[in-house]
């Protein structure tokens, strides 16, 4: 399990560093990856394919239903084209990152 956060405050909510594969068989968060730099990013895979934005789109839709915040509060910020992103999630940045605390639990709980 990574040893920190893929995401960190920012003046007005959240920025997350995530780690997306597309074509995969679901839509799931999968918990903490950690970086060969050291770093962490939050695991996600999406059904849509990297072609024309689709599988970015896909990602911050899922991210931000899990997290329950309006579509719109969540930007690709850097990235785009690469499998490590930025993104910003706007909103109370202690509600969003229990939030991901817990899925990140959840996720990295052991599977009986």
């Amino acid at each position: 399990m990574a040893s920190a956060r893929a995401w960190v405050r920012t003046a007005g909510g959240l920025a997350l560093t995530v780690r997306l594969t597309p074509k995969a068989g679901r839509d799931v968060i999968e918990g903490l990856a950690q970086l060969a730099d050291g770093g962490s990013a939050l695991k996600v895979r999406v059904r849509a394919p990297p072609f024309e934005g689709q599988a970015n789109a896909a990602l911050l839709g899922l991210i931000a239903q899990t997290l329950g915040v309006p579509a719109r509060d969540v930007r690709l910020v850097g990235g785009a084209g690469a499998r490590l992103k930025r993104l910003l999630i706007a909103g109370p940045a202690d509600a969003l990152g229990a939030r991901l605390d817990e899925i990140c639990t959840m996720e990295n709980a052991p599977k009986r």
